[in-house]
C-alpha cells in the first residue's frame, strides 16, 4: 500500500513556484524544492520524473493560479471602461520588491513549451474579452481594444520596471486612464 502523501500536490507545486520565482528555472532543483517543503528530493523524483516535469506542473499551477485571480478579478470589476482600469490594476499586484528580470526567465519557460505557451495565448483571448465588454461601443464589446489594452497594461508594467519611481498600481492606472481618454472613453 502506498504511503499517504504529506504535502498536497497544489502545495507542492506553489513551492515549486515560489522557488522558481526567487532562484529562476535554472535553480529550480529538486533539492531546492523539496527543502522548501520538508520532503526529501527523491520522492519529487518519484512524484515528477524529471526536472522538466516538475518545471512543467509547476508553471501551469502558476497559470491556474493566474486564470482563478483574473475570473475574480473580472467578477469583481464594473463593466465600464474605468472597470477595465480597474481589473488590470487589481492584475499588477503590487509586489514592489518582484524582480522583473527574473519574471523574465519565467516567462522564456512558457515560451519553451507549446502547452504552456497554449495557456498564455487563451489567458490573453480571456483577457481582450473582459476588456473589450468594459470598452463596449454602440456595435457591442470590442475584444479588439481589449487586446489592445492588455498590451498597454503589460507595456506599462514592462517600462516601470526600469525606473520604479512610484507604485507600480499608481503608474498602471495613471498609464491606463490616459489611454482610454486618448481613445475618447469618459472615466
Amino acid at each position: 500500500m502506498p504511503r499517504p502523501r504529506t504535502v498536497s500536490e497544489p502545495d507542492l507545486l506553489d513551492a515549486a513556484l515560489a522557488v522558481i520565482e526567487r532562484v529562476g528555472p535554472e535553480g529550480a532543483t529538486f533539492a531546492a524544492v523539496a527543502a522548501q517543503v520538508g520532503l526529501s528530493a527523491s520522492t519529487l523524483v518519484q512524484r515528477f520524473g524529471s526536472k522538466p516535469a516538475l518545471m512543467k506542473a509547476a508553471l501551469m499551477r502558476g497559470w491556474d493560479r493566474l486564470d482563478d485571480r483574473s475570473a475574480a478579478c473580472d467578477a469583481a470589476a464594473p463593466c465600464t471602461p474605468g472597470g477595465a482600469v480597474d481589473l488590470l490594476v487589481a492584475l499588477s499586484g503590487g509586489d514592489e520588491d518582484h524582480s522583473f528580470a527574473d519574471g523574465l526567465r519565467v516567462l522564456r519557460e512558457d515560451f519553451r513549451d507549446p502547452e504552456l505557451m497554449r495557456r498564455g495565448e487563451r489567458w490573453g483571448r480571456f483577457l481582450a474579452e473582459a476588456l473589450g465588454r468594459r470598452l463596449a461601443d454602440g456595435s457591442g464589446p470590442r475584444p479588439d481594444l481589449g487586446g489592445l489594452m492588455a498590451a498597454q497594461w503589460q507595456g506599462t508594467t514592462l517600462w516601470w520596471g526600469y525606473t520604479r519611481r512610484r507604485p507600480l498600481k499608481d503608474a498602471v492606472a495613471e498609464a491606463l486612464r490616459a489611454w482610454c481618454v486618448a481613445l475618447g472613453y469618459d472615466l
